[in-house]
């Protein structure tokens, strides 16, 4: 063990901590270290640095020590931790659900330049519950959220609780258990690896988020095809479908959606094409 049984200051332990993960090649190990001893303490990271000859009790050199080994070993910080921040707001995630991240922001804000008085929102596949969550706090429009699995499901409810947000959680295979046109706004992010890109991923994300939300198929587009081919059904005239792109998807999923209206693809910060909206043709036009 790199402790001892004599007494640690925070400084120390951070010290240690950060060397350890940075000699395993841990990213931000500097940062990472100071997630997990906050967290082992059950303070803001910015407590460390007030109190840096604050001494660490036994049981929370112990608790240090233990997320320290379970990073070493490939897992997720969120899962030591069990939170995420999106949109400003802290989500409890846990190993049934796929880690929230950043570049899923541009959803929301695509979501709320292309149907900011959608009144009716569906989340499909939703996890934690970001996106629905999200939504319904930054719109207040009804919302709902689907899974397949129930372990996720609970998830998402539990945040949507924790949060303050009504959304209607459903456990199902994307969106079979919604009425036809009971939506005004799809959101989606969507599986979209190959399986045979599986070996390539990093390991925190190979080893331990979950499959059912990451891989697609053989060929990564199959999730995608499902959506775009049930979407009309679920939507009203009119509503809007926008889903996150995976990397080289572009253009595939614009074919998909070569028969709707208004088909946008916006880049996030480095250029990268990463959402894709799309209206649904009215009635009168079908």
């Amino acid at each position: 063990m790199w402790w001892s049984e004599a007494l640690m200051t925070l400084h120390t332990a951070l010290l240690q901590g950060a060397r350890l993960l940075e000699d395993a090649g841990i990213a931000a190990p500097r940062l990472t270290a100071e997630v997990l001893l906050a967290h082992a303490i059950r303070q803001e990271r910015a407590w460390l640095y007030a109190h840096p000859e604050r001494e660490l009790q036994e049981v929370e050199w112990l608790h240090f020590g233990r997320y320290l080994h379970e990073r070493l070993n490939g897992k997720p910080t969120q899962y030591i931790t069990g939170r995420q921040e999106f949109y400003g707001r802290e989500f409890r995630v846990t190993p049934d659900v796929l880690i929230p991240r950043p570049e899923t922001e541009h959803v929301v804000e695509a979501a709320l330049r292309t149907a900011p008085a959608a009144a009716r929102v569906l989340d499909v596949g939703t996890g934690s519950g970001a996106l629905a969550v999200t939504l319904q706090l930054e719109t207040g429009a009804q919302a709902w959220a689907t899974d397949i699995s129930p372990a996720a499901a609970a998830v998402a409810a539990g945040n949507a609780r924790r949060l303050g947000a009504p959304v209607n959680v459903v456990v199902c295979d994307l969106m079979e258990a919604m009425a036809a046109g009971a939506m005004d706004l799809i959101v989606c992010n969507p599986p979209y690896v190959p399986i045979a890109q599986r070996q390539g991923l990093q390991r925190e994300v190979r080893d331990w988020e979950p499959y059912v939300a990451l891989f697609a198929g053989e060929t990564g587009f199959e999730i995608y095809g499902r959506i775009v081919a049930d979407a009309p059904r679920v939507l009203g005239p009119g509503g809007w479908l926008v889903m996150e792109l995976g990397f080289g998807s572009r253009d595939y999923v614009a074919g998909l959606l070569s028969g709707w209206r208004d088909v946008r693809i916006e880049p996030d910060l480095a250029g990268i094409p990463r959402v894709i909206a799309a209206r649904r043709i009215a009635e009168s036009l079908l």
